[in-house]
């Protein structure tokens, strides 16, 4: 029980930095708040819902990994280096498609509810 209250205060710590630095984070999370109840207007399945709300919570997962890649590299150097420029651009890379997956699941969604598809 120990373990997971120092995990469960650690990951709270973690999102509190990345909220304070990170804007991308933050619009990211004001994403999410906005998700939760507009994914009751969208759809009537709860399935459905959740998968609304959950593609929002991979984009902000996946955004979370990025920023702490990209910190870890700053960390190493910050001197220009292309091995880090690749790993930076990959995680890049990563959210993008996060994005592309999330913004896909809204689309069809909302396609779905103004009976177009």
């Amino acid at each position: 029980m120990d373990r997971l209250m120092r995990a469960t205060i650690n990951s709270w710590s973690g999102l509190r930095v990345a909220l304070r630095n990170e804007a991308a984070v933050r619009e990211e999370l004001i994403a999410l708040l906005l998700a939760v109840p507009l994914a009751f207007v969208v759809t009537e399945g709860a399935w459905k819902r959740v998968i609304l709300i959950a593609v929002v919570l991979f984009l902000l997962l996946v955004e979370l990994l990025n920023t702490a890649i990209e910190r870890l590299a700053d960390e190493i150097t910050t001197t220009y280096r292309p091995g880090i420029g690749y790993v930076k651009d990959v995680g890049s890379a990563a959210v993008g498609i996060a994005m592309l997956i999330a913004a896909t699941v809204w689309f069809a969604a909302l396609l779905e509810r103004l009976s177009v598809w």
